[in-house]
């Protein structure tokens, strides 16, 4: 199964607003950028993937993503949902048989966790999907592309499986502790300190 990754960066001078107070405008900066590396890297390691692509309206995102060897596309708009159709139609038109979306904040992402979603779609057709803790959506396997229209935002995992229940489409879910963690609030912080052994949120 030809496996792309499609990772969506929001601008790093706009991403994680929501920890303004408790970290500084270059320490949230630091953070998009240590977690995108981290994403990135895991993605390489995982040795299944036969393409990653990162979309992104950000200059400084594409140059780093550029700089590790991975495909990047121009986000055209404004819109997560629009990025990552535009994305997927790239990595299709690169003879993609699947693609699986992952956020670029995912700190505790591992190798493994590339490799058993792999393994689910490339069991059967339909979609592979991970829920956040807030409802929302960690993980996106999709065996074909298109197989349903992209639905990020709040309480995505839901509409992502009535979407594919809809139209008959297969869905599994794949649930682990190293996709469960997004960092958007501060309590997320603690949360990954703590995971992490106290680490420096600039050092992931």
């Amino acid at each position: 199964m030809k496996l792309w990754l499609l990772v969506p960066v929001k601008p790093f001078q706009q991403g994680k607003s929501r920890l303004t107070e408790v970290l500084a405008a270059n320490e949230r900066v630091a953070l998009n950028q240590a977690m995108l590396a981290r994403v990135l890297a895991r993605a390489q390691a995982a040795e299944v993937l036969a393409g990653i692509l990162v979309v992104s309206r950000d200059r400084a995102a594409l140059a780093q993503a550029e700089a590790a060897g991975v495909i990047i596309v121009r986000e055209q708009g404004h819109d997560l949902n629009g990025a990552l159709s535009q994305a997927a139609q790239v990595a299709s038109a690169q003879g993609a048989e699947a693609v699986l979306v992952l956020p670029a904040d995912l700190p505790l992402l591992t190798a493994d966790d590339i490799r058993q979603l792999y393994l689910l779609g490339q069991a059967q057709k339909g979609i592979v999907v991970t829920r956040s803790p807030d409802g929302g959506t960690n993980a996106l396997l999709m065996r074909p592309p298109g197989a349903i229209e992209f639905a990020f935002g709040p309480a995505s995992f839901a509409r992502h499986t009535q979407l594919a229940q809809s139209v008959g489409v297969p869905v599994q879910t794949y649930a682990s502790p190293t996709l469960a963690l997004d960092v958007d609030w501060p309590e997320d912080l603690v949360r990954l300190r703590a995971a992490a052994g106290g680490l420096d949120v600039g050092a992931l």
